[in-house]
């Protein structure tokens, strides 16, 4: 875990929706993710995400900032080098349903990325296929059949086949589990962690179950309205939150997860979270915030590092 495989320097995502209007998706925000480690980001809905995810891949342009991956700006790669970088980092979509193409097979699905990239033919490609369906816990035999024919479960690990059929080194993982039953949940997250020690794989992982971020993440990245509010290793976000906004999150946690919660008292949060089109001046969370100041309204925190790798966007510190 020496070397960062990806570097997310001030990127902005903004998207016209008509009248003058902006939707700042994601406004401003930094972070590195090192070979090896999963970054888990969670935060409300609207909190900007999933919008991170699709930049980092490049389903977005970034409307500013640099999306660096292996030392190079994504932006300004070349047709072989943006090739090149489609086949190394990959995603799974939060939707099984609607991410799988409904009139394909499940073989010719998977199979797509090996043709594109020509990474085998004929019968080697047939064996890779069927390689990658028992790599996910699923049977050779399914390649014949339609997304339609399977569960949930079962379609989260028909696109995570697809994702590893042309051999990433770096995974998005956008919300995998969240239209999954809970008893299903689990498994796929320890498939996740099986599939990363045996292909040396990076995970940004997006999720807004707490419980199953901490199981599975090296650090965790806490977003708000397009900012990230607070980032850290996972222990020491759970034992030492700084942010206001992440005490917030982690009060509400089920008390089924009390080793999780801790001894936190409930904190409940006044109103609702603000438009991405006409955010608050100074600090997003202030309008929320139990412990806003009349400096919040001012201006923006600034994000720095306050402990040993463990960054906040307040003015408490």
């Amino acid at each position: 875990m020496s070397e960062n495989v990806l570097e997310i320097h001030d990127v902005k995502k903004h998207f016209d929706v008509g009248h003058k209007q902006v939707i700042k998706s994601v406004d401003g925000i930094s972070f590195s993710i090192k070979k090896g480690e999963t970054l888990g980001i969670v935060g409300e809905s609207g909190s900007g995400k999933s919008t991170i995810g699709r930049t980092i891949v490049g389903l977005y342009e970034a409307t500013a900032g640099k999306v660096m991956f292996e030392g190079k700006d994504i932006s300004q790669l070349d047709r072989k080098g943006k090739r090149e970088f489609n086949r190394k980092m990959q995603m799974i979509f939060q939707d099984p349903h609607a991410s799988l193409n409904p009139r394909m097979r499940v073989g010719e699905i998977i199979a797509e990325g090996i043709d594109a990239y020509g990474l085998a033919k004929g019968k080697a490609k047939q064996e890779r296929v069927f390689q990658l369906l028992e790599r996910v816990g699923l049977n050779p035999d399914h390649a014949k059949r339609f997304p339609h024919e399977f569960s949930g479960g079962q379609r989260q690990r028909i696109g995570i086949a697809r994702a590893l059929a042309v051999q990433p080194s770096f995974i998005v993982a956008d919300e995998p589990i969240s239209a999954l039953d809970v008893s299903i949940q689990a498994q796929v997250v320890n498939l996740l962690e099986d599939l990363q020690k045996e292909e040396d794989l990076t995970y940004l992982f997006i999720a807004h179950d707490l419980a199953m971020v901490k199981h599975i993440s090296d650090r965790i990245g806490v977003m708000y309205l397009g900012k990230m509010m607070e980032l850290a290793d996972s222990q020491t976000l759970f034992q030492d939150p700084l942010h206001p906004y992440t005490n917030a999150l982690l009060s509400a946690i089920p008390v089924s997860a009390p080793k999780l919660r801790g001894t936190r008292e409930r904190i409940v949060l006044g109103g609702d979270p603000p438009s991405p089109i006409n955010p608050p001046s100074g600090c997003p969370f202030r309008t929320r915030c139990p412990s806003a100041m009349e400096h919040c309204a001012m201006e923006m925190p600034e994000w720095k590092e306050v402990k040993e790798n463990h960054w906040v966007a307040c003015h408490l510190y």
